[in-house]
């Protein structure tokens, strides 16, 4: 019997029956997680269906990167965006991460 592992669902890649991305199970194998690394940060997910996911990115490698590689295109666009539609907001949050690294006394 052959099991499906992946979905695609709401214009992105899903691991089936479940709300993980795709996304997320690639960036920790490429991040250099093991698989059980990998269940250990998403419980939802039996070794099985991370193995069966890996094998999925394996098999559709080209396809996946290009998806994964204009998602994050989309969303530097995006970022950039709310960068030039709210500048005080960027230049509140630089001066707090500024301030959280400051030595203390």
């Amino acid at each position: 019997m052959i099991t499906e592992y992946v979905e695609q669902r709401d214009g992105g890649y899903f691991i089936k029956d479940s709300r993980v991305s795709l996304d997320s199970v690639v960036h920790a194998f490429l991040r250099g997680e093991s698989p059980d690394g990998i269940a250990e940060s998403f419980p939802a997910l039996s070794l099985e269906r991370i193995f069966g996911a890996l094998a999925f990115y394996m098999a559709n490698r080209e396809v996946v990167d290009r998806y994964m590689l204009e998602g994050r295109t989309e969303f530097e666009a995006m970022r950039q965006q709310a960068r030039r539609t709210n500048p005080a907001l960027y230049r509140r949050l630089a001066e707090a991460r500024r301030n959280s690294h400051a030595p203390t006394a």
